[in-house]
């Protein structure tokens, strides 16, 4: 049996420690564009001064590049697993942080009034409550895919000669969203655009949704962001809002 190869945490370094501050990477931030990542506090501050990755120099956003920042918490744990007592010298700092500040801002004050103001800045952080409000956002156009070949075919048995079978088409008149544009999370998968999609088309529950992109069926478990780095943006696809479509079909199980 072959000797376990072990080894040293330094050998992970480049891929877990951050290129702006050389440390370890905390609260590990990836930049969409490029998919280089940053600790969040290091890139939160170079884009106040510049809209540029700061490892490729490639341009991030015109006007906002916060809007194409996401956390990575599996890095998080990762890193974590692999350095010792990392996460808990960090959360220790950010208690010790946190008290400092609200000691200044409240003056020391115990008072009911600064009790809750400190428990509505709790809610406030918890990123739980905010459905995704804060994550980056992406612009989606919708478009109802029509051609002739949407409707399904079934097989089944007449009531009166068991032997026969005859085919029933059936096809369903899909109009189109009134609004086909809308702004969601990146992380928005198309399992949820496609109850999104059921829902304001009112479909019989007997229809099932394919989405698609550049005529390619989407998995249910795709996020917004997958699609949009591996099948719009890196193909050669420039505009804006990503285009979705989409098309009936009826599920008979």
């Amino acid at each position: 049996m072959a000797a376990q190869r072990k080894h040293l945490v330094r050998d992970f370094n480049h891929y877990i420690t951050c290129y702006v501050c050389k440390g370890y990477l905390i609260k590990p931030t990836t930049v969409t564009e490029c998919l280089h990542t940053f600790c969040k506090r290091c890139i939160v501050q170079h884009f106040d001064d510049s809209n540029v990755c700061p490892k490729c120099g490639i341009q991030v956003h015109e006007t906002n590049p916060l809007e194409m920042l996401r956390l990575d918490n599996t890095l998080e744990e990762i890193i974590f697993k692999l350095v010792p007592g990392l996460r808990e010298k960090e959360q220790q700092q950010e208690i010790e942080f946190w008290r400092k500040t609200k000691s200044r801002e409240n003056g020391g004050d115990d008072s009911p009034r600064a009790k809750r103001a400190r428990m509505d800045d709790e809610d406030e952080e918890d990123g739980d409550h905010d459905h995704h409000r804060s994550d980056p956002q992406i612009a989606i156009c919708l478009d109802c895919l029509r051609n002739s070949s949407q409707s399904a075919e079934n097989i089944v048995k007449s009531e009166f000669l068991p032997n026969l079978e005859k085919t029933i088409l059936f096809q369903f008149p899909l109009q189109g969203l009134m609004k086909k544009f809308i702004r969601c999370s990146t992380r928005v998968t198309v399992g949820t655009i496609k109850k999104f999609l059921s829902l304001k088309l009112k479909l019989p529950t007997s229809y099932e949704l394919d989405v698609l992109c550049n005529g390619e069926i989407m998995g249910k478990d795709h996020t917004m962001e997958f699609i949009y780095m591996t099948r719009w943006r890196l193909r050669g696809e420039s505009s804006y809002p990503m285009v979705l479509q989409y098309r009936p079909r009826i599920d008979f199980g």
